[in-house]
């Protein structure tokens, strides 16, 4: 399958700190299912912080998050709210014209979940 190399696309990097809220970070976790996902985040790893996984709907991004990551976090969680396979900054996918749909089936959503929480140390979420 045919990829899109991060160097082709300007701009692939995390969001810069001047179009996110206080508090809240933009990073990449690479090796997610062949995915290089993005991710903002806010609170932070630490042992028994629960975490909430906050995953967007068609067609937005992650960024539609960023009103209530912080008070989210504010109240007690580390929140993570990543681009979905084919959505914003991730990467890994073919976009392809006549590339295979198959990557893009819900159980394959829900192992990129998965695997994400895995990528962060986590067995569990509070809520998604």
């Amino acid at each position: 399958m045919a990829q899109i190399p991060d160097t082709l696309i300007p701009g692939i990097g995390p969001y810069s700190d001047e179009w996110l809220p206080v508090g809240m970070r933009s990073r990449f976790v690479d090796k997610v299912n062949g995915l290089r996902v993005h991710v903002l985040e806010t609170g932070y790893e630490t042992p028994n912080r629960p975490v909430l996984l906050l995953l967007h709907g068609f067609p937005e991004l992650a960024y539609s998050w960023r009103k209530v990551m912080v008070p989210l976090a504010e109240a007690g969680y580390h929140v993570l709210a990543p681009d979905l396979r084919g959505y914003g900054r991730t990467t890994g996918w073919s976009s392809d014209y006549d590339t295979d749909l198959t990557p893009f089936r819900m159980l394959n959503k829900v192992r990129d979940a998965i695997g994400l929480i895995s990528a962060f140390g986590y067995r569990y979420v509070d809520a998604v």
